[in-house]
């Protein structure tokens, strides 16, 4: 029997016993009328009401359309349609007694009995069949797979439980929920035990090391905050995502992941003005420097979302520009990204690229951003990359008329201490002054701390370490650093590129500092081991590296703009300063050493002050500190 019989018969099967409900309602609830007792003069009504009835309701039954359901997963609007055909079917069996006028009449109490009796055995029935099915081929696996704590006991609970029962991967063990009027109630069958903040004690009292947040609803603070505290019970965590991206039409359980570190670093979604970013880059073309690396390989990816007549990927690293493009191909099939090998340094290369392309924007990301190595033995190559490479874009776009040029900055421009963040400030000021000449370009800047995931974090390297059993090294116990996930510094970077009127700095919000220490004791959590079996040991500050990153420099002063992340910082030219001058001793082609480039960049960048970190810690000193 094919599957196309197989349904029609099993909707005749359920379309007979619709008929039979109506046929039991009807005499119940005549019966029950009468206590029983018999129907007296009211049989003949009884019997050929019946025959005129069966036929109604089949008519108002099909038409209602209680046949496209599947039994096995009848539910709430199953429900509903029930009820609409039968209250339809009241309004017939009403307007039948008055024109056909029976003797005697229909009892008034029928009109309520009987659509009470009927709905009870029509959707009883349909009840009572999903939890037979559900129990024949799920029952044997509740209590099966491992145990699992659901935080939350809302409907997607509810949803996440009906599913997990049918999984033998996971068995849920009980709820937690704030509510206190949920405290000790069942969703499902599964009971409430008490609040999120009990979970270490339940988990440790049910042996369980699993848990699966289920509150779409809450907002990035909750969910910051409930992350922590399952993290902190040792406990492995999924999460179901947001509200809005809940994929409609999917199981919820397939929707669920892994909780990572933005979960933990509990930062709002990013809002970017939307129309006015397709303005600036709706079929035109923007070119991206250092497209291969992590921020410009992002960046790629966002302007891609509103419809660039082009991109050009300008990389100097071979493989990273190949993996572009590869990934283009695939992600981005419709969107044009020219690949283009080159040095930023490379004038003639930068010219040709430009005037072949005119891009409309130009994102100028390429840089040395590594700290401890630009401060030893490379600080002049970092001065030349930074700075000249700045310099040599920024004069091209300006001279071929490019609408914006956005340099791409970081917080370690702010009062910088080491060559790094000096070279990055030099750059800044570089494009403060060609603002000042240029007629055309706007030239941006936007400062950001560290972000998630990019290739010379922090975040790599301790996978990498905990991966291979640790230690995790960490500089010092007390060094914070700012967070941000990569796709949200792009997203600001592109809005803050599509507001700016030019000359500003921009300073996103990168929220509230974090401890490296507590970074890596969350990774090592996540990762589903604990600091005994992966040690945490600090090997003391490296070159150029301090304790506190900052976002403005003490003389600086900011505005808030339209965008709540967003803020201008009005940063002014250092005294005296002469273009003309740095730039002959940046485009000198003689190798500086690292001493000498601290000495000059001290004068162009007067808030340079190299920093000399304190001495290494001994690490049972450090150990012994973290003890107490």
């Amino acid at each position: 029997m094919n599957l196309s019989v197989a349904l029609h018969w099993r909707s005749l099967a359920v379309f007979g016993f619709d008929l039979a409900a109506v046929v039991a309602a009807w005499f119940g609830a005549f019966m029950l009328r009468f206590n029983f007792e018999g129907l007296g003069p009211y049989q003949p009504i009884v019997n050929y009401g019946a025959l005129l009835l069966v036929p109604v309701e089949a008519l108002i039954f099909r038409a209602a359309g209680l046949y496209r359901g599947i039994w096995v997963f009848a539910s709430l609007p199953d429900l509903l349609r029930i009820g609409r055909a039968v209250g339809l079917s009241m309004v017939v069996i009403a307007l039948g007694a008055v024109l056909l006028a029976p003797a005697p009449a229909l009892p008034r109490s029928l009109l309520l009995i009987y659509p009470l009796l009927l709905v009870a055995i029509m959707g009883g029935g349909r009840a009572a069949y999903r939890v037979f099915k559900e129990h024949r081929e799920f029952g044997a696996l509740r209590g099966v797979g491992k145990p699992v704590l659901v935080l939350g006991a809302g409907r997607e609970a509810m949803n996440l439980i009906q599913e997990l029962r049918r999984s033998r991967e996971w068995h849920v063990v009980g709820l937690l929920d704030d509510d206190p009027l949920k405290r000790h109630r069942e969703v499902c069958g599964v009971r409430v035990l008490g609040a999120v903040g009990e979970i270490a004690e339940c988990a440790d009292a049910l042996h369980v090391r699993h848990a699966i947040i289920a509150m779409p609803g809450a907002n990035a603070e909750r969910h910051r905050h409930v992350a922590n505290l399952c993290v902190r019970a040792g406990v492995r965590v999924f999460i179901l995502p947001a509200i809005e991206q809940l994929i409609a039409g999917h199981d919820t359980l397939s929707q669920m992941r892994s909780l990572d570190l933005e979960d933990l670093l509990g930062r709002e979604p990013v809002e970017i003005d939307t129309p006015q970013v397709r303005e600036m880059l709706a079929g035109r073309v923007a070119m991206v420097t250092g497209a291969g690396g992590s921020i410009g390989a992002e960046l790629c990816r966002q302007i891609a979302r509103f419809g660039p007549a082009q991109i050009i990927a300008f990389e100097l690293n071979e493989f990273a520009l190949y993996t572009l493009s590869e990934e283009f191909a695939e992600e981005f099939p419709e969107i044009g990204l020219v690949a283009i090998a080159g040095d930023v340094k490379d004038r003639r290369r930068v010219m040709e690229i430009l005037e072949r392309h005119a891009p409309a924007v130009v994102f100028h990301a390429a840089a040395y951003k590594h700290v401890p190595l630009m401060e030893e033995h490379n600080a002049w190559q970092a001065v030349r990359n930074n700075v000249l490479g700045t310099w040599i874009l920024a004069q091209a776009s300006a001279a071929l008329g490019v609408e914006r040029f956005v340099l791409v900055s970081t917080d370690k421009a702010v009062n910088p201490t080491n060559v790094m963040g000096a070279s990055k400030r030099l750059a800044e000021i570089i494009c403060q002054e060609m603002q000042r000449q240029s007629r055309r370009t706007r030239f941006e800047m936007v400062r950001f701390g560290n972000v998630l995931g990019s290739a010379g974090s922090v975040i790599p390297k301790f996978q990498a370490q905990i991966e291979r059993g640790g230690p995790v090294t960490v500089t010092h116990p007390e060094i914070t650093r700012y967070f941000m996930a990569i796709h949200e510094a792009a997203q600001l970077v592109l809005q803050a590129a599509a507001m700016g009127e030019g000359g500003e700095i921009f300073v996103l919000d990168m929220g509230q500092p974090v401890k490296v220490l507590d970074l890596a004791r969350d990774m090592i959590r996540l990762s589903g081991k604990s600091e005994r079996e992966v040690p945490i040991v600090f090997t003391g500050l490296r070159p150029g590296e301090k304790l506190f990153e900052e976002v403005l420099a003490h003389s600086e002063r900011t505005r808030p703009t339209h965008h709540a992340k967003l803020r201008v910082a009005r940063a002014s030219l250092p005294d005296g300063f002469e273009m003309a001058e740095m730039l002959q001793w940046v485009r000198s082609g003689n190798t500086r050493s690292d001493d000498e480039v601290r000495r000059v960049l001290r004068r162009w960048v007067p808030e340079y002050a190299p920093y000399n970190p304190p001495k290494p810690f001994l690490v049972a000193a450090k150990v012994a500190r973290e003890a107490c």
